[in-house]
């Protein structure tokens, strides 16, 4: 059990408020899918799957563990596992998860355990590269593909999707429009030979944003839901859900002269109070935010952060505040600060949110 002082509180209305800005942004018809990997941005995908489920038509997770967590949670919704892999197979059979099927081997892979089991006409999706080369068939597949489906009743197509490779920039709008142009013509020749019309989706958080034409039945939110849209006007209009807190452990008293932390990197010029808290670099604070180029609010002042992040701990200078031990933390607690920690870092609000550690204690509100 997770006694842990330090605490991600995640933040239900803020969610319900940005899955709502997000549905005001599509026709009627339009599908969502939430997604909650990577413990649901850090956060903790079962538990915002549970308060999502009755609200959204969709959950799409990196790995088959992720989705089991949700099945064995009681989750009852359609679950899309974006990154099967082969050994995997069985056990989303076993929990009823949904596979995206990317290459000849794993739909070969699938189809072989299929026709063992038997499978009849179980929800599979297929995903087609269209310019971020990651995961996917190309378009030359198809006639391979139509060929490997007409003889085969074991699976059925639940949906048709690729992913774009930069929606938020809308310097590469050309690209963008091109990638939903060449998925929109692989989805006709599907459309041409099957009997049957699967799902399309290709939009993400900035695709639903900037290119809402291409909503097709159905679109995927996720950094959006976490209360970032990719860009400033965007994610002013939606609320932070992440809220990392945590408390004083110990103050002490630094003389002139004296040092804070390994490597000695912060020398006291003059007499410093710095409060200790329990959490570092193992929790996902980088360190990066060490030596003043990071703070955190102690009784709403900013208490830099000084000598270099530990493992499981951060000292902070309090010399200009009124604090106790046992006193709260507030490691970030809005997107503004989430913002800043991750331009320090060098990095985006993806890793700075899905870096906090499942060590964490995480609650839902």
């Amino acid at each position: 059990m997770n006694n842990h002082v330090t605490v991600l509180e995640i933040d239900g209305n803020a969610l319900l408020h940005n899955l709502n800005y997000f549905k005001k942004k599509l026709k009627p018809a339009t599908k969502i899918l939430a997604v909650v990997k990577a413990f649901g941005y850090g956060s903790d995908g079962v538990q915002v799957a549970k308060f999502l489920e009755d609200k959204v038509d969709y959950f799409a997770v990196a790995y088959s563990h992720e989705g089991i967590a949700l099945r064995e949670a009681g989750v009852k919704t359609p679950i899309l596992v974006l990154h099967p892999l082969v050994q995997n197979l069985q056990s989303i059979i076993d929990f009823k998860l949904e596979p995206n099927l990317y290459s000849f081997t794993i739909l070969n892979a699938f189809l072989k355990l299929a026709d063992e089991t038997p499978l009849m006409n179980y929800p599979i999706h297929l995903k087609f590269n269209t310019g971020l080369n990651r995961l996917g068939f190309w378009h030359t597949d198809i006639p391979k593909i139509l060929s490997i489906l007409k003889e085969t009743n074991h699976i059925k197509v639940q949906s048709l999707f690729s992913h774009l490779a930069a929606s938020e920039d809308l310097e590469e709008q050309d690209f963008t429009i091109n990638q939903i142009n060449n998925f929109t013509a692989i989805v006709q020749q599907f459309y041409n030979h099957l009997a049957y019309e699967p799902m399309l989706h290709i939009l993400n958080t900035s695709g639903v944003v900037n290119y809402p034409k291409a909503q097709f039945d159905m679109v995927r939110i996720g950094i959006g839901l976490y209360g970032f849209g990719n860009d400033k006007l965007e994610t002013s209009k939606l609320k932070n859900t992440h809220n990392l807190k945590s408390i004083i452990s110990q103050i002490h008293t630094i003389e002139p002269g004296e040092t804070v932390g390994y490597n000695r990197a912060f020398v006291a010029k003059k007499q410093t109070r710095t409060a200790t808290i329990p959490i570092g670099h193992a929790d996902g604070i980088s360190r990066r935010l060490g030596n003043k180029k990071g703070y955190v609010i102690i009784n709403n002042q900013k208490a830099p952060i000084v000598g270099n992040v530990c493992m499981d701990m951060i000292m902070v200078n309090v010399s200009k505040i009124d604090c106790k031990e046992g006193d709260e933390v507030i490691i970030f607690n809005n997107q503004e600060m989430i913002q800043n920690i991750a331009d320090v870092s060098e990095t985006i609000p993806y890793e700075t949110l899905t870096a906090i550690s499942q060590r964490v204690r995480k609650l839902l509100k």
